[in-house]
C-alpha cells in the first residue's frame, strides 16, 4: 500500500505498511489533524456562503422596491430601525475588515455572485483534499491496528 506523504508539497511517496509503529502514529495524528482544520474551514465557507446568498436575495428584494419606500434597516441581527428608500441604485457593498464600497445594484449583485462562485470553488477543492487526508488517517489506522496485533501475541 502506498499513499502520498503529509509533509505537504514534497510530493514523497511513502509506503505506510513499511513505517514503524510510532511513525504511524504520528501520521495518523497528524492526518486527523489536518483534517479537523479542513472541516473548520468547510464549515466556515459553508457559512460565509450562506450570507452571501442572502445578501444576494436581499439585493434583489432591493431591487424591486420604489424609491422612496418605508423598510426596517437591520443594525444588528436583531435589531432594526425605520428608515426611506433613498436610491434603490447605489449599494454599500462590505469588502471585509470594515471596508465598505458604493456600486450600482447590478455591481453590488454581479460581486455576491462571483464571491459565492468562488467560495463555492475553494469548497470543492478543500473537500477534495480533506477526503484524500481522511483516506490517508484511515489508511494508517487500519495498518497501526494490525501491527498491534501483530505485536501483542510476540510480547
Amino acid at each position: 500500500m502506498t499513499s502520498k506523504g503529509s509533509g505537504g508539497g514534497g510530493g514523497t511517496v511513502v509506503e505506510i505498511d513499511k513505517l514503524s509503529v510510532e511513525q504511524l502514529k504520528s501520521l495518523k495524528e497528524q492526518a486527523d489533524l489536518e483534517v479537523n482544520v479542513l472541516q473548520d474551514s468547510l464549515n466556515n465557507i459553508r457559512t460565509a456562503t450562506s450570507r452571501l446568498e442572502a445578501a444576494s436575495t436581499a439585493l434583489h428584494d432591493l431591487s424591486l422596491r420604489p424609491q422612496g419606500k418605508k423598510l426596517l434597516v437591520p443594525l444588528t441581527a436583531s435589531l432594526y430601525v425605520p428608515g426611506k428608500l433613498d436610491d434603490a441604485d447605489k449599494v454599500l457593498v462590505d469588502v471585509g475588515t470594515g471596508y465598505f464600497i458604493e456600486k450600482t445594484m447590478a455591481e453590488g449583485k454581479d460581486y455576491c455572485e462571483r464571491k459565492i462562485n468562488l467560495l463555492k470553488s475553494n469548497y470543492d477543492q478543500l473537500l477534495e483534499v480533506a477526503t484524500k487526508k481522511k483516506s490517508i488517517a484511515d489508511e494508517a489506522g487500519v495498518i497501526l491496528q494490525a501491527k498491534l496485533k501483530q505485536m501483542a501475541p510476540a510480547s
